[in-house]
């Protein structure tokens, strides 16, 4: 038979020799194993990532652990609340001296947090850089801009990007039910009785500024 010469070279081996020599035919073995067979969690990964999963409003795919996990997709509406600020400082080009005192004046004299003070701040910030004559009269944050125009020479632009505004300009905010928002453009962002790097959410009536 075709194994006898097989089988008559084994029975001349040692004990020791044979099963060293086992051992190295499954150690061959097991090493060609690893080199072709790949793991089916393997596939399955590499194909989802490859392949991730839309929904209507979800977004699906597979983790590092190689399940599967979800994300929730942002819509525009929350997109625009999630702008950032534009990087670099507004234009100061052919702005108001008095109005980029103002917003100096606002700048240093805001607090880390609103006091619900906006219009009495930006009131003060105006009169003691010399924008306005006198102490504005009108007491709702959102009546500020009419009020600007009629008696202080101030002009409202054609603005309705809040980080458009130029330095020192005023942009009232209006809000239903109540008082309203008025701040200031600084170089690093917008003051009133508070400073934030970002403008009111609010419903912007206009930005107000004069030559």
């Amino acid at each position: 038979m075709k194994f006898q010469p097989i089988i008559a070279s084994l029975r001349k081996l040692t004990p020791v020799s044979l099963l060293c020599a086992c051992i190295v035919v499954a150690s061959l073995t097991a090493a060609q194993t690893r080199d072709v067979v790949i793991p089916q969690k393997l596939l399955d990964r590499d194909q989802a990532s490859r392949n991730p999963i839309v929904s209507h409003n979800t977004f699906v795919f597979q983790d590092s652990t190689g399940e599967q996990a979800t994300a929730p997709l942002v819509e525009l509406s929350a997109m625009r609340k999630l702008r950032p600020a534009p990087a670099g400082k507004p234009k100061m080009a052919g702005i108001n001296p008095a109005l980029a005192k103002a917003a100096t004046i606002a700048q240093e004299r805001a607090n880390a947090h609103s006091k619900r003070r906006c219009w009495r701040s930006v009131k003060e910030a105006l009169l003691a850089a010399g924008a306005v004559d006198s102490y504005p009269q009108t007491a709702l944050a959102k009546q500020a801009g009419d009020e600007l125009v009629e008696n202080f020479g101030f002009e409202k632009l054609a603005v309705t990007d809040p980080y458009e505004a130029p330095v020192g300009a005023v942009l009232v905010y209006d809000a239903k039910g109540a008082p309203g928002h008025v701040e200031i453009r600084t170089q690093s962002g917008f003051a009133s009785d508070f400073s934030t790097p970002t403008p009111s959410k609010r419903k912007l009536i206009g930005v107000f500024t004069k030559a």
